[in-house]
């Protein structure tokens, strides 16, 4: 259970550190929301994080073959010669 303490004029909130550690949250940057229920505390993401991780593991991992290089040789047209 966690527990609403005073801290200068504001409140924070207490929280076991069994908790903490089953949620992964020791020293990590959380992000907080107000929900229908009450407030939902989450590990904060970054945009985008791991995806150059992912990215490299994938282009690895396949073979030339499944590369597509008809759209990676294409070339770029204008906008005016589109139909709108």
């Amino acid at each position: 259970m966690a527990h609403l303490i005073q801290i200068g004029n504001s409140q924070g909130i207490r929280i076991p550190k069994p908790l903490i550690e089953e949620a992964h949250f020791a020293g990590a940057e959380l992000s907080i929301k107000v929900v229908s229920e009450g407030i939902l505390i989450s590990l904060k993401h970054k945009p985008r994080e791991g995806w150059q991780e992912s990215i490299a593991t994938i282009l690895a991992s396949s073979d030339s073959e499944t590369i597509d290089s008809e759209w990676l040789d294409a070339s770029l047209i204008k906008d005016e010669t589109l139909e709108w």
